[in-house]
């Protein structure tokens, strides 16, 4: 039997950084990205600091945040990144990798919970953290996001009552915005094909999920195969209808070590 068609459904430019990898590792691999990214339709200044640490939730956190503000407050001793590809991204950016913080390798899973487990004991009573990450875009171009709205997001939810707790702060500071894809022909025909056809759908993000609904509502994914790189996003994709949801840790090794072990 063939190998399946790996539907890589991350934003630009990753959705098809990750597909030329997996095609390099000999498996085929297209890119069906199902978020766009791009700068705040009303962009904020910066908060002013001092920060105990800038905690960044995505490599387009780090991108965009370095682009456009960093340069407005000064830097703070630590950076945190959930995950390996955060990291990566902080690195490139110009931090030493011995103030990055971020999960170890062989952590369960790369996000906040794990995250805190590595930063906890930096922070003191009173600090602020800086929390740098993307937002849903507002439906109507002339309102602004709402202020509350820059709260929501689970592990973040999670990781601001942390601080909570230890009595420091975490002040979100939203850098890019995430859109619905373009619905065009070839994105729907893509898609219509796949939920039948064998492909695997490999997601990185519950919000990808969602926007596939939205876009083919009327399309059952009972015969499809959805590929998650978190419990949370397997929730999603069980409440969406796939008929197999498969778990992998979110690095190319394992996504490659789970699309192997498919019968």
């Amino acid at each position: 039997m063939a190998p399946p068609c790996v539907l890589v459904t991350r934003p630009e430019p990753d959705a098809s950084t990750w597909a030329r990898q997996l095609r390099e590792q000999g498996w085929n691999a297209q890119a069906l990205p199902l978020i766009h990214i791009d700068a705040p339709r009303h962009p904020q200044p910066a908060p002013p600091g001092p920060w105990r640490a800038w905690m960044f939730v995505s490599p387009n956190a780090v991108q965009h945040f370095h682009a456009r503000a960093a340069h407005q407050i000064p830097m703070p001793d630590r950076a945190w990144a959930p995950g390996p590809g955060t990291a990566r991204a902080l690195i490139a950016a110009g931090w030493d990798a011995s103030r990055v913080d971020t999960p170890p390798p062989d952590a369960g899973q790369f996000d906040s919970e794990h995250l805190w487990a590595q930063v906890h004991s930096q922070v003191q009573a009173g600090d602020r953290v800086l929390i740098v990450r993307g937002l849903d875009a507002p439906t109507d171009d002339a309102q602004p996001l709402p202020a509350e709205a820059a709260q929501r997001g689970s592990g973040r939810e999670w990781l601001a009552a942390r601080l909570h707790e230890a009595g420091a702060q975490a002040v979100p500071f939203v850098v890019y915005e995430r859109h619905a894809p373009t619905a065009d022909a070839t994105l729907l025909q893509r898609a219509r094909t796949a939920a039948a056809d064998g492909s695997l759908w490999l997601f990185s993000s519950s919000e990808a999920i969602r926007n596939l609904q939205a876009c083919l509502p009327d399309v059952s994914w009972q015969a499809a195969t959805a590929l998650v790189t978190h419990p949370r996003i397997g929730a999603a994709a069980t409440a969406a209808g796939f008929g197999r949801v498969l778990d992998s840790r979110p690095t190319l090794e394992a996504v490659i070590a789970s699309i192997e072990s498919l019968p």
